[in-house]
């Protein structure tokens, strides 16, 4: 598994009222959404790069406002019903 290190300035840790380890799983979670959103990164591994299980990564999609079924048009939507 890779690591990866972020700097934040101590002075948003201030402004945000945030300790190190609530940072780091804020990141954590920022960096799984970006991944699932951007990079169309399964559920599943975007789970574990936040630190969550699936329902709970799915919870926090929909916190923010992100649908889990992601359709590129109306015909793929279809066919997904059809085999459901």
């Amino acid at each position: 598994m890779c690591q990866v290190l972020i700097e934040i300035p101590n002075e948003v840790l201030y402004d945000t009222n945030m300790k190190i380890s609530e940072a780091a799983a804020f990141s954590k979670k920022m960096a799984a959404l970006g991944y699932y959103v951007y990079k169309n990164v399964s559920l599943g591994y975007c789970a574990k790069i936040a630190g969550m299980t699936e329902e709970e990564f799915m919870l926090f999609l929909g916190e923010n406002e992100i649908d889990i079924f992601q359709f590129e048009n109306d015909e793929e939507l279809l066919r997904d019903i059809a085999c459901a």
